[in-house]
């Protein structure tokens, strides 16, 4: 089961808000979700009342191997920059590392 972290449409017509949700990416949208790790309105004037984000949990599900959407990522980015700088020194360090693996098994077959 991949999982996604991305934004679950809520509210009345005109006037919508959005939880920032962990989710089965094959899920539908506004389907079920796994997790509630905040919320965002966008009709909201002031930025710091109109978003909430739990940034323990969302580093916790992103070292278990969670993706996050475009605009989820965006709004982690703003509210919580530190989780985000964490998470693509991770990734990063795993680009390379793989990186090392595949040039290994390169020379060890072209030694052999």
């Amino acid at each position: 089961m991949a999982l996604k972290i991305r934004l679950r449409q809520q509210g009345r017509k005109n006037q919508q808000t959005y939880r920032l949700v962990l989710s089965d990416s094959r899920a539908p949208r506004g389907g079920k979700y796994i997790e509630n790790l905040g919320w965002y309105n966008p009709a909201e004037d002031e930025a710091e009342k109109n978003l909430s984000i739990h940034a323990d949990r969302i580093e916790h599900w992103l070292n278990q191997g969670a993706i996050l959407s475009e605009r989820a990522e965006m709004l982690v980015k703003r509210n919580a920059p530190q989780v985000l700088a964490a998470y693509k020194q991770k990734m990063v360090q795993a680009r390379l590392r793989a990186n090392v693996k595949r040039k290994a098994k390169k020379k060890e077959l072209t030694t052999a």
